[in-house]
């Protein structure tokens, strides 16, 4: 009975699930919800940017392991950028640590809740597994963040002008 019971709710959890429908970068996806399409932010994690270096390369990651698959969320709160921030599972891989533990994201101290992606990031580095290959890959904290001020000092040279 117990066998029946399982079994049942694995039908009526996939037959509800969410599908990834597009993947905008290492972190950030989008899933049909429904009938509605949903941004995702993956918690715990921040992956390259689209222009720094492995950025390229951890979106095609996280498109291989997500796109067009059903996906079952852990859902947090809203980002900012009114995104879902959630936990997601993948063909029953969870792709949170899937990006972390194949060099394809940082933990993202600031907002990580699950203490376990630590011993992961240290496992990657040292195998030099993904962006870890790099002699000094740059947050991307701090990629938006000196982009960011680049635009302000463009932005006050060209006002000046």
């Amino acid at each position: 009975m117990k066998k029946i019971a399982l079994l049942l709710a694995l039908f009526c959890a996939q037959a509800h699930a969410d599908q990834v429908v597009g993947v905008s970068d290492g972190d950030t996806l989008t899933v049909l919800r429904n009938g509605k399409q949903v941004k995702v932010r993956l918690a715990n994690i921040d992956a390259p940017e689209k222009k720094q270096p492995f950025g390229a390369r951890s979106k095609q990651a996280l498109s291989l392991l997500c796109f067009g698959r059903n996906a079952a969320l852990e859902a947090g709160e809203t980002d900012r950028y009114g995104r879902m921030v959630a936990v997601v599972h993948c063909g029953g891989v969870n792709a949170n640590v899937a990006q972390v533990r194949n060099g394809m994201a940082w933990v993202y101290r600031q907002y990580n809740h699950d203490i376990g992606l630590l011993g992961m990031e240290a496992a990657a580095r040292a195998s030099r597994v993904g962006l870890w290959a790099d002699a000094n890959p740059q947050e991307p904290w701090l990629y938006r963040k000196s982009r960011k001020a680049q635009g302000t000092s463009l932005s006050h040279a060209a006002a000046a002008n």
